[in-house]
């Protein structure tokens, strides 16, 4: 975060506290006398008359932020010089406008912290709030903040009753305000039993820290609060930062000083006491310094000096653990010039940033993985009910085919008994027919006998003439009505022919009717086995994303055990020089000799 958003930051505060209508707008006389002590807290020449020309009243009406920016970046922003005003005055500025309408202590007096604590939390929270308004901290950001303030007092964070907080408070835009921040510090909930003057004392110190860049604080025993044992600092370059006693050998006398040194990325200051009024001096630090364990002598335990291009600084701590707070300490403000950062919680707060982006990330990703899988699942699901309703519809299908088999069965069946019926009885009727004509044959086998006789007597019998003729007539009677019965059986034959006919017919047209639902049949199992192939490739693609999901898996663990390889290789290449070797120009040697590991280092770990 650059020194324009840092400043923008606190502005804004100062806007939205001049805009007492919450319309988003502010009047020109408002905004003239605000400018006004801008220029006058950032140091910034400008011309009264040319500003009070700029913010003349007119029909115009107030202004909006939108239309207060250009005049904002111009005339101001572009002018700030970084180290040409005091940063704390500026925040004080814009602390004091949005205090005024927005922060609300207890009346009674019972406010956990007091207004100039309140001051520090609210630069703090501006420090680690996220670059987008209206302002907001997220709730990882306001655990490391509350974890830092409590671990300054040596004690532990509750962090159940602060998720039980969190998700109790309604949060605009994912995070707290300052103000539903400073409103949950002040109500006791999370440093209960602990005095305001230890509270006041641990919010100073990651003050320092945080805001001021100073890398280590020596805690003093009052901020334990109500415990009146003092505890063993804890060391963590991440955690806390350095200042306190320590004694300096002098470069022209030679003699030896207690100290108060005061740590920041940039350089090693130290002072006559801890009240920092005078200053006695400064060690420029840049990637060419570096810091030495030394033997003890003269009278003097656990020394140690750090190197410059130009000089060697000699210092005594009061134990060996003080001696390796600093040393580890002096090295990391050394790393951080060779890496080109300015403030170590300004790179630790883009990392932390980084992370909760990557945890986005991998969450959607999850979040888009489990949404596939699910849509893989219902397709899955889908491709199943189909393949039941297939499955389904053939049953259905063979139960229909069965049942019309066995009607056209039964049909068949009763059509063929009814024809029999009827060959039966055209049978019987052949046989009574032949009987007749057997019968007939004998009678007129009878008949010529009989003409024979009457032959014979014709001239005996010419009396039975005409009887013999009556006698030819009813021949001719009995032989036309045998032709006729003989026509009859004919017709009788081509109706059963016919018949016949038309029983093959049907049975050829049922044989094409099975042979269609067949047919059928041979489709619908095609359309299931095709299904069922459809079904097999979708395994198929789930096992292959399965696999996918365990080769990243894989490639993640193999890129945390690279990380944690180089991180043991770097840590070895940091170990301090030894003894022995003080020319300026082989120390930088060294140094320049580490440069390429360190760049394969960086470029390994990208």
């Amino acid at each position: 975060m650059d020194l324009r958003a840092e400043l923008l930051k606190s502005i804004w505060y100062a806007f939205t506290a001049l805009d007492v209508e919450k319309s988003g707008k502010v009047s020109k006389s408002q905004l003239k006398v605000l400018s006004h002590n801008l220029y006058t807290v950032l140091c910034i020449p400008h011309d009264p008359v040319a500003l009070e020309e700029h913010f003349r009243d007119d029909d115009d009406g107030p202004v909006s932020s939108q239309g207060y920016m250009p005049y904002l970046n111009k005339y101001i922003l572009d002018k700030v010089v970084e180290g040409a005003f005091v940063k704390e005055n500026f925040d004080e500025l814009c602390w004091t406008l949005t205090a005024k309408k927005n922060y609300k202590p207890d009346r009674n007096g019972n406010s956990v912290i007091s207004h100039q604590d309140a001051f520090k939390l609210w630069c703090l929270f501006n420090f680690l709030s996220e670059d987008k308004y209206p302002l907001v901290m997220v709730p990882d950001e306001v655990e490391y903040l509350l974890k830092k303030i409590c671990t300054a007092m040596n004690v532990e964070l509750n962090s159940c009753e602060l998720d039980d907080f969190l998700s109790q408070e309604p949060q605009g835009q994912g995070g707290l305000t300052v103000w539903q921040f400073l409103d949950m510090v002040n109500s006791g909930r999370f440093l209960r039993g602990i005095e305001q003057e230890a509270i006041s004392m641990a919010v100073e110190e990651v003050y320092q820290e945080v805001i001021e860049d100073v890398l280590k604080q020596a805690r003093s025993p009052h901020v334990l609060g109500t415990s009146s044992v003092l505890l063993p600092p804890r060391f963590d370059l991440h955690v806390s930062g350095v200042q306190g006693y320590l004694w300096k050998k002098g470069q022209l006398r030679r003699n030896w000083s207690e100290r108060w040194f005061m740590l920041k990325p940039s350089a090693l200051s130290y002072y006559m006491s801890e009240e920092r009024k005078e200053k006695k001096g400064s060690i420029a630090l840049d990637k060419h310094c570096c810091v030495e364990v030394l033997p003890d002598r003269d009278g003097k335990r656990c020394m140690f000096c750090v190197k410059t291009s130009s000089r060697t600084y000699e210092m005594s701590a009061s134990d060996t653990r003080q001696r390796q707070e600093w040393t580890l300490a002096i090295q990391t403000a050394i790393r951080l010039q060779a890496e080109g950062k300015k403030s170590l919680h300004k790179d630790l707060k883009q990392k932390r940033r980084e992370q909760r982006e990557q945890r986005e990330q991998r969450k959607a990703a999850k979040e888009e993985e489990t949404q596939r899988l699910k849509q893989l699942q219902e397709e899955k699901e889908r491709k199943l009910q189909e393949l039941e309703l297939l499955k389904e519809a053939q049953r259905q299908a063979e139960i229909l085919l069965q049942e019309e088999e066995q009607r056209r069965r039964q049909q068949h069946e009763e059509m063929q008994r009814t024809l029999e019926i009827q060959l039966r009885e055209a049978e019987q009727a052949r046989a009574s027919m032949q009987a007749e004509m057997v019968l007939k044959e004998a009678e007129a086998e009878r008949q010529r006998k009989r003409i024979l006789e009457l032959e014979d007597m014709q001239e005996r019998l010419q009396e039975a003439l005409q009887q013999e003729v009556k006698a030819r007539q009813d021949e001719e009677a009995v032989r036309y009505a045998q032709a006729r019965l003989l026509a009859e059986e004919e017709e009788k034959l081509k109706q059963l022919m016919k018949l016949k006919e038309e029983q093959e017919e049907y049975i050829i047209k049922t044989q094409r009717e099975k042979q269609v639902l067949k047919q059928e049949m041979e489709n619908k199992n095609k359309c299931l086995e095709e299904a069922q192939k459809q079904l097999e490739e979708v395994r198929v693609n789930r096992q292959r994303v399965d696999q996918d999901v365990m080769a990243a898996q894989r490639k993640l663990r193999q890129a945390s055990t690279n990380v944690k390889h180089w991180n043991v290789q770097m840590n070895r290449l940091m170990h301090p020089i030894g003894p022995g070797d003080k020319r300026t120009n082989v120390s930088g040697g060294i140094f320049a000799g580490y440069q390429p590991l360190l760049s394969r280092r960086d470029s390994s770990l990208k």
